[in-house]
């Protein structure tokens, strides 16, 4: 299958986590009129692209001039490029790198009715007291954690201010998880150090709750979704005409307790669970309980996803983690 074969697929951030992975599934749906658009620095994030198939990468500062005389050769921008640190603390570099640098790129793709799909993130959220509903009613009355969340935030309250949110789409990822993190470091999901520890130490580390009247120790609430799945909900906004806000998670909630269990089966040998405390730079910063509310997209008819988040624990280290494999 050949779709959109005249057309340019424009990926910012496709050499990172979430982009490779969506790169890997427009390949397998035969799609390959993809432009990566990075900054691949000096670690091993060149590494997601190996062995996948685009038409050209540039560098992210590059993407502007690239454009110019493109505008009817575009089908469409994917935006997942950003700083995604949730402790980084340069909040003029976050307010460059994703705010505008978004609403740039946003001004050039509704210019030229060029669809826009963007990532936003559930650190909009904030502490999850007012709930994760992807109600543009609702966007106004979040208060995000740390920088990086207000930085997304910023972009989508601008979209609303301009009455663009019918002409654009963003999505809101909660906890996705999956394979090609290993660039991420401390940001990689914390499955990136569970297994090594399980396999090499015989223990998995989880945060003490700063919350202990409401949450147990690793009994934090997160709704963990695959990048495998998370990516199709992706790829579907690609042929459907959707805009918006909408949540990308997987609509259920599992304590770290869980996911740390799900590792134990996959690794297949005894483990403890060791509860230390939270690093300074994390309290009062830190999400003790987000669960997406999926009920917007599954009336735009968006796909369930196919992973349940024990099965695609052992996916991920099984077949990718443990022999350090790349999808």
């Amino acid at each position: 299958m050949k779709l959109f074969e005249d057309k340019y697929i424009v990926i910012t951030g496709g050499a990172g986590f979430i982009g490779s992975a969506l790169i890997t599934h427009l390949n397998e749906l035969g799609i390959n009129n993809i432009v990566v658009v990075d900054n691949l620095g000096t670690d091993e994030k060149w590494q997601n692209l190996v062995g996948k198939r685009f038409l050209d990468i540039l560098h992210k500062d590059q993407l502007f001039e690239w454009l110019v005389g493109r505008e009817s050769d575009i089908l469409a921008f994917i935006h997942l490029g950003a700083c995604c640190s949730t402790v980084e603390k340069d909040a003029n570099y976050l307010l460059e790198n994703n705010y505008r640098y978004s609403v740039r790129l946003a001004e050039y793709a509704l210019a030229h009715e060029i669809r826009l799909i963007y990532a936003s993130s559930a650190a909009t959220y904030g502490d999850g007291q007012l709930g994760f509903s992807d109600s543009h009613e609702s966007l106004t009355q979040y208060r995000p954690l740390n920088m990086y969340g207000y930085s997304k935030h910023l972009f989508d309250l601008w979209l609303a201010e301009q009455n663009l949110l019918d002409k654009a789409t963003g999505l809101k990822f909660f906890n996705v998880f999956g394979p090609n993190e290993y660039h991420k470091g401390r940001m990689a999901s914390a499955l990136m150090k569970m297994v090594p520890d399980a396999l090499n130490n015989g223990v998995i580390q989880l945060f003490k709750s700063s919350d202990p009247n409401h949450f147990g120790d690793g009994d934090q609430v997160r709704d963990f979704i695959y990048v495998k799945d998370a990516v199709r909900m992706v790829a579907e906004f690609l042929i459907n005409d959707k805009t918006g806000i909408y949540n990308i998670g997987l609509g259920e909630p599992h304590t770290w307790n869980q996911l740390a269990a799900g590792v134990i089966k996959a690794v297949d040998r005894p483990v403890t669970i060791q509860y230390i405390d939270m690093p300074p730079d994390l309290v009062g910063k830190y999400q003790n309980y987000t669960l997406a509310d999926m009920s917007k997209a599954q009336k735009a008819g968006l796909s369930r996803p196919k992973y349940t988040l024990e099965g695609a624990v052992i996916d991920y280290v099984q077949n990718y983690i443990i022999p350090r494999k790349y999808w």
